[in-house]
């Protein structure tokens, strides 16, 4: 039978397979060193492949540069006082809810303080945002924007309430979906970002705002629907595909985190742009993807802008 070490993509069906598969801390750190380096250790100041392991195994040594250092050192996970496998726990879960899990729940599950389970989730999260994309969004694209935030009566809709932070999206069909948290909705804003993740072959689909303007005269076409007239499909032009996303993401912040601050929205977003972009796997892959890059860090300080 393969070592845990080995399994590189373990078989969790369930927050039980996790727990059976990483029992205790040992089975996390080996987990983790083959996971980050294959089996081979080495110094993440150096790079340095010749290090020691103290008789705990749970610390390194390198010769090199002389410091001692752990599989946390480096990761989401550094200065962490909980142990790997309570994180493998909440990384788990994050990523299997179909719509998130609340920081107060996932601490009464993994027996945190909620102000910890917030700050693991914030880190998490900061793993799934699209870090670079090397192949441009191409083929039909949509293009909107939407308004996130709470409601104020009387006082207009979109950007004409104050407390609304608009996000706009990026989706190619049967593709990928990218989203991004902007100040401003104008085609100042918007068309750089177009510009930067969709490739000039592709068709882009959108409503009538303004922002949109000319886009035709930089991509292959650009096909609007005119929603202030009912008009919503027209052929092969619509904006089904992102207006659908856009309802999974406030469905999930309202009946799930309730409210969102707009200096943390982009987080959330990142959740839920990786959820989409990730609907074809399953959830162990979702958990070995994001164990795969866990490295860099998020301190509070940060985290709360100190």
């Amino acid at each position: 039978m393969k070592t845990i070490a080995k399994q590189t993509k373990p078989r969790l069906q369930s927050l039980l397979d996790v727990e059976r598969v990483f029992p205790d801390e040992k089975t996390c750190i080996e987990y983790m060193i083959q996971k980050r380096w294959n089996g081979k250790p080495k110094c993440p100041r150096c790079n340095s492949e010749k290090v020691y392991r103290y008789s705990d195994n749970k610390r390194f040594k390198c010769p090199a540069c002389d410091k001692q250092f752990t599989v946390k050192i480096g990761t989401i996970f550094e200065d962490s006082p909980l142990s790997l496998q309570k994180w493998f726990f909440a990384i788990f879960l994050l990523t299997a809810h179909k719509k998130g899990i609340s920081s107060c729940q996932l601490a009464k599950d993994i027996h945190v303080t909620q102000k910890s389970a917030w700050f693991m989730t914030q880190r998490i999260r900061e793993l799934m945002k699209s870090n670079s994309f090397e192949k441009k969004l191409n083929g039909t694209v949509e293009v909107d924007e939407t308004y996130v935030g709470g409601k104020t009566h009387g006082k207009g809709s979109g950007y004409m309430q104050g407390n609304k932070t608009p996000v706009f999206g990026m989706a190619e069909r049967d593709g990928e979906l990218r989203t991004q948290v902007v100040k401003y909705a104008n085609g100042k804003n918007l068309k750089p970002i177009i510009r930067q993740n969709v490739s000039k072959d592709a068709v882009l689909m959108s409503d009538e705002f303004g922002g949109y303007k000319d886009l035709n005269k930089e991509f292959k076409d650009h096909k609007v629907v005119t929603h202030s007239k009912k008009e919503y499909v027209r052929d092969d032009a619509h904006t089904n595909t992102i207006e659908g996303f856009w309802s999974l993401l406030k469905r999930g912040i309202v009946g799930i985190y309730h409210h969102v601050s707009p200096e943390h929205l982009h987080r959330y977003t990142n959740e839920f742009e990786y959820r989409y972009n990730s609907r074809k796997a399953n959830d162990a892959d979702r958990f070995t993807q994001i164990l795969s890059q866990c490295e860099g860090r998020l301190t509070y300080a940060t985290l709360i802008h100190k």
